[in-house]
């Protein structure tokens, strides 16, 4: 019997994104446009980097290199040329491959080869982005520091028909390379989600008045919601997106901070009674524009444009979503634009975090409820206003059953708006005491709307609080994966520091401690928590000096006056290891 032949090679799999759709629309052309890319493009870099095509698979090429670095040249030279001659022509004409690319041991039979690394390649070609490439980690390993390439980590992935999960690293056009060895660390890529996620960015104020930036804001921030109702979207919370506002967006470093594979971005016009809203899709891999439309009404019609760009979104994304889900993504707040308005105005007061700004917030969401009684919203973010001043020590007279009762009405109103209720639950249970209602308002916000990054945060506060702290740590994980830029991230991991605290992982507490002081240095609870950390866990110095921070801050604290601080929590026995702990870290009584 003949010995099988077999060799190690760097394999090439391509194809033609949307072959069967260019040919359906213009066989003549897209063949034409083919054969020209062959000639002019891919068949001189396979002859300049020593490549040889195996064979042609109607729309697409299997090549063999000997060397992997010159399989990567060639298939980077190749997709960076197809992308500048596809930008001079129509989006619906446009020739993209897909590359995958494996090294391997082949077995060869005559002029083809197989294998399982054939079979890899393949399937990385499969699921690599449009105009872009996916690489196996033992290619990028073997490349790596040779070119001159940003692969973004797509981490661990089964693929079809492949018995063990490969390493997959992805390019695409425009990339921007890694530093190189001993330059600034910068933060990683975050890997994508296993659904469609989506950012959607601040909108432009195209009126030419500073006063209507909150329209511009509050009607993204509505977008964003809506969208995040649906079960099998990933959106970004609003407090990550914002942090470009204003800025010069590059959207593909955008999808690469924020974990996203796509970016909305769009402007509104607002002159008297009329608005005009435009937005784009934009696919961060390749740059491609994948919608872009225009809307325009009167402002009593505000929510239907609002829907139309929302569904027009999720029909891009998510073709496979069922009606029903795009019906729940059309809810609207409230029938009445006046009440609309001041709730706007209310959301935008309440984060310039001042007496004057939470003042003027509150008084917003009363005049919202006195205009549509039934707007849920209001009742909601009007309890979060007074949670926002216990934060700040600014709580009155009065204020704990006025939180009790604005929150009990969100409910009562609209137990269906997550927003409003999981606002309403938080005021319960932080404000009023109520934990156990509050819990079950926010389970209730969570199972409408998993995507809503705040009720996780929210969710996490309440766990600890009923001693529930692997929980508690779950759901400030699951906050921090949604809102990976929230300007609030210290609040996460003080929630995460207080939990690991309770578990008895004083190393842990501390570093999640020390993580929010590296964002918020003069943050009470983090000052806190970490010195009762450090305490317990035998640093008596760390202990003292974060103590001498927090009395330096807060002069008035004492071991007497932690009462309304720990009400929340729920075991008396925690309360008191939490109150020895700081005793120990020198809090005086």
């Amino acid at each position: 019997m003949a010995r099988e032949q077999r060799r190690l090679a760097a394999i090439v799999s391509t194809d033609v994104v949307g072959y069967s759709r260019l040919m359906g629309r213009d066989e003549s052309g897209t063949l034409a446009a083919l054969k020209a890319l062959r000639a002019e493009v891919v068949d001189p870099a396979i002859a300049a980097h020593g490549g040889r095509i195996v064979k042609t698979t109607g729309d697409g090429l299997l090549l063999e290199f000997a060397s992997v670095v010159d399989a990567l040249r060639c298939v980077l030279e190749t997709q960076t040329a197809m992308a500048a001659r596809a930008s001079d022509m129509p989006a619906d004409r446009r020739v993209a491959l897909r590359v995958g690319v494996n090294i391997g041991d082949i077995i060869i039979d005559g002029d083809d080869i197989f294998g399982d690394g054939v079979n890899v390649a393949a399937r990385l070609q499969e699921i690599a982005p449009e105009g872009g490439v996916c690489i196996s980690g033992r290619v990028h390993d073997d490349i790596r520091d040779r070119l001159d390439a940003a692969f973004e980590d797509g981490g661990e992935q089964t693929l079809k028909n492949i018995a063990r999960p490969v390493r997959v690293w992805r390019w695409a056009p425009g990339a921007v390379a890694s530093p190189p060895a001993g330059a600034p660390a910068v933060d990683a890529p975050l890997a994508l989600p296993d659904k469609p996620s989506i950012a959607v960015l601040p909108f432009q104020n195209m009126s030419g008045d500073p006063e209507q930036e909150y329209f511009a804001d509050g009607m993204v921030e509505d977008i964003t919601t809506a969208l995040s109702r649906i079960r099998w979207l990933f959106v970004v919370a609003r407090n990550s997106s914002f942090t470009y506002k204003g800025a010069a967006v590059d959207v593909k470093r955008v999808g690469r901070e924020l974990g996203v594979r796509y970016v909305l971005e769009g402007s509104i016009r607002r002159a008297a009674n009329r608005v005009r809203i435009t937005g784009q899709l934009i696919d961060v891999a390749t740059g491609a524009h994948l919608w872009a439309d225009r809307f325009e009404g009167g402002t009593e019609d505000i929510f239907d444009l609002q829907d139309r760009v929302t569904s027009s979104i999720v029909g891009v994304l998510t073709p496979s979503l069922e009606r029903a889900e795009i019906e729940r993504a059309r809810r609207k707040p409230t029938g009445s634009m006046d009440a609309y308005d001041c709730y706007l105005r209310a959301v935008a007061s309440a984060r310039l975090w001042t007496v004057a700004g939470l003042d003027e917030s509150i008084a917003l969401c009363m005049r919202a409820i006195e205009l549509d009684p039934n707007f849920a919203a209001a009742y909601g973010q009007a309890a979060r206003g007074y949670t926002l001043r216990k934060a700040n020590g600014w709580l009155a007279a009065g204020d704990v059953p006025e939180t009790d009762r604005l929150a009990r009405l969100a409910w009562a109103v609209d137990r269906d708006d997550a927003v409003a209720i999981g606002a309403a639950g938080y005021g319960l249970a932080y404000v009023v005491g109520d934990v156990d209602t509050g819990a079950a308002y926010v389970e209730r916000a969570l199972s409408i709307n998993p995507n809503y990054a705040p009720n996780w945060g929210f969710s996490g506060w309440i766990n600890n609080w009923l001693g529930r702290h692997e929980v508690a740590i779950e759901h400030a994980a699951r906050a921090m994966l949604l809102s990976p830029r929230d300007p609030s991230i210290e609040m996460m991991h003080i929630n995460t520091a207080h939990a690991h605290f309770f578990l008895g992982r004083y190393d842990e507490a501390s570093a999640r401690a020390g993580a929010a002081l590296s964002l918020r240095p003069d943050a009470h609870p983090a000052l806190r928590i970490g010195a009762a950390s450090a305490a317990m866990a035998g640093r008596h110095a760390e202990a003292a000096a974060l103590m001498a921070r927090l009395r330096s801050a807060y002069p008035t604290l004492r071991l007497s006056t932690l009462g309304d601080i720990l009400a929340s929590y729920s075991d008396p026995a925690k309360v008191a290891a939490y109150r020895d702990a700081l005793r120990l870290a020198g809090l005086p009584e």
